[in-house]
């Protein structure tokens, strides 16, 4: 494998590739959604609506290894919008080779480019593999995350 990752903007031809790679993030984290929720999720990231989510794909010598979603939204406590990194995936082949690395510092840039001061995401406290890239990278913080029981 080359040593050449290339981080691009997700496109229509991406389908497939997308799908493939996001079913096994789902996977990972033991879930699924519907056909519908994968096609309506699509077609947001191809969206111009500034409330939806952006899209990258990341290649290895032409080959889709690596996706992240990001969204930028307001704030309470600042002016900017600042970003959140909803979902991020690389495949296990490639992990360790600076995939994510390169996902993330997109989404940095891109987060600058926006003028968002804040990077955010979460992961889950046993996902030790990602966590030793995040450490690297990112600043762990002590908010822990409750959501709504139905």
């Amino acid at each position: 494998m080359s040593d050449t990752v290339t981080i691009r903007p997700i496109t229509p031809s991406d389908r497939a590739e997308w799908e493939r790679l996001w079913d096994l993030y789902l996977e990972f984290y033991h879930t699924s959604v519907t056909p519908e929720i994968k096609a309506s999720s699509f077609a947001r990231l191809l969206g111009d609506d500034p409330q939806d989510f952006n899209g990258l794909i990341a290649e290895v010598d032409g080959k889709p290894v690596g996706l992240v979603h990001y969204l930028f939204h307001r704030h309470g406590w600042k002016v900017e919008n600042v970003c959140y990194l909803q979902d991020l995936y690389a495949d296990p082949e490639v992990r360790g080779t600076g995939v994510g690395r390169a996902l993330i510092e997109a989404v940095y840039e891109r987060a600058d480019a926006a003028g968002a001061p804040t990077v955010y995401w979460l992961t889950q406290e046993d996902n030790a593999t990602a966590r030793k890239l995040y450490d690297r990278i990112a600043k762990k913080t002590d908010f822990i995350k409750y959501q709504r029981a139905l």
